[in-house]
């Protein structure tokens, strides 16, 4: 590794061993993530190396001391990028206690629902989780937070966690956390335990990216259990994932229909208000401001997750700091570029889409939006919404609309259209072939 990356991400990281378990204390939950998304398979295969097998890593967010303010820091893009990087460097000496619930860490997490953007895009999500935290809605219980990565599920789900813990014992774990929690309590006879945990006296139970059990018939059936005898109890069940339950052909359909039996909420990329509001934000929290071209510059150019947002303000502040120069325009379209050389080139319309894609296949949009359900028209229109969907940001709804179809239209050709790109190559080619048309229409606005 370089020596700056490990003084950066690793040295700042207290270690101890829970159950067998290695914990790695992380002193923000940004911490925590750029460490699991760049250098936590490393870790892991350096372990199971040194160790000879499989390695059981968890990574947890540090409480802060007596006495000290929260760590604000993932709730603010530029202040994560100019707060220091010796944070954590007494992590091991200030580590909580093994035998303390790992649930206790969420709370001291910057995810609450005051801090949560709305909008047209995840306003029914947001009211659900809100309702369910407060009780007051039964009908939600169990509510599935549905969305790509990056939308806004997990700062949901943390918020909820946030707002009921004072009603009972609330425990928020992913999937991931869950399995291995399952795993090793079954391999050593500690089943008590986990049942503890996960079911008795538990008020609520919150569980993250639920599409990692696909193909884990053994957790899928304890989660099963789990969520049944809490539903019972009178407790209730959160769950996020970046698919509908019905499209989760990994889960046992009893999984499934269990985790579709209350409110079902997805969350749509942000609209231009959105992400507007967004950045607005997490600037200002930063003590950044953002002069308006420049913030009407990167709400035109990003299309994607609240990530890709956060991103590109970070490494448009530490730009700025590091080369001493006002943030503009110039600099703007520096940030950007470095991001993706296309993050700055022109936003399409979903209409030029549809026309690239009927000029594609030597047919017009009208036939594309028409009732066929012939061969040589299906494929093109269900093209034709993936692309709406990945080059203009418009939601499935909206895309719906184009067609005159309901939103599980665009779902159902997102499904499609991944199993076929995996399955066929000369669809791949094909849709190479297409996409490289779709770059290049970007590319000449731009």
């Amino acid at each position: 590794m370089a020596p700056f990356a490990l003084d950066a991400w690793l040295r700042p990281l207290g270690a101890r061993v829970v159950d067998g378990r290695l914990q790695l204390l992380c002193p923000t939950a940004f911490h925590r993530d750029r460490v699991r998304e760049r250098f936590l398979p490393l870790i892991e295969r350096q372990l199971a190396a040194d160790f000879d097998g499989q390695a059981d890593v968890e990574l947890l967010v540090l409480p802060q001391p007596a006495g000290k303010p929260a760590v604000s820091a993932p709730a603010s893009a530029p202040d994560r990028a100019a707060r220091p990087n010796g944070a954590g460097r007494d992590a091991g000496a200030s580590a909580p206690a093994p035998d303390r619930d790992r649930a206790a860490v969420q709370p001291e997490l910057p995810y609450r629902f005051d801090n949560f953007v709305v909008g047209p895009c995840n306003a029914l999500a947001r009211e659900a989780s809100l309702a369910i935290a407060r009780g007051r809605q039964q009908g939600a219980n169990p509510l599935f937070l549905m969305s790509r990565a990056g939308l806004g599920k997990t700062h949901l789900a943390r918020a909820i966690a946030a707002e009921a813990g004072a009603a009972g014992r609330v425990v928020y774990a992913s999937a991931e956390t869950f399995t291995n929690d399952f795993t090793g309590s079954v391999m050593g006879r500690r089943m008590d335990q986990f049942k503890r945990r996960y079911r008795f006296g538990c008020r609520m139970l919150l569980l993250d990216d639920v599409h990692f059990l696909e193909s884990r018939r053994k957790t899928q059936l304890e989660l099963f259990h789990t969520i049944t005898h809490l539903l019972d109890a009178g407790g209730r069940v959160v769950l996020t994932g970046d698919r509908l339950p019905r499209d989760m052909d990994g889960l046992d359909p009893r999984l499934r229909s269990q985790m579709a039996a209350g409110l079902v909420a997805e969350l749509e990329p942000p609209d231009a208000a959105v992400r507007r509001e967004i950045l607005r934000r997490k600037a200002a929290a930063g003590g950044v401001r953002i002069p308006d071209a420049c913030l009407e510059l990167l709400v035109d150019s990003l299309r994607g997750s609240v990530r890709d947002l956060e991103g590109a303000l970070i490494q448009l502040v530490a730009s700025a700091s590091l080369l001493k120069r006002p943030i503009d325009e110039e600099l703007t379209r520096a940030a950007l570029h470095k991001l993706s050389p296309l993050a700055h080139a022109r936003v399409l319309d979903p209409a030029e889409v549809v026309e690239a894609v009927a000029a594609f296949f030597r047919t017009r949009p009208e036939i594309l939006a028409g009732r066929s359900r012939r061969r040589d028209v299906l494929w093109p229109r269900q093209l034709a919404m993936v692309l709406c969907r990945r080059y203009t940001g418009a939601s499935h709804a909206e895309i719906g609309r184009l067609f005159g179809r309901q939103h599980t239209a665009v779902h159902n050709a997102v499904r499609v259209v991944e199993r076929a790109l995996l399955e066929h190559a000369p669809r791949r080619y094909q849709v190479e072939a297409l996409t490289a048309r779709i770059e290049s229409l970007r590319e000449a606005g731009g």
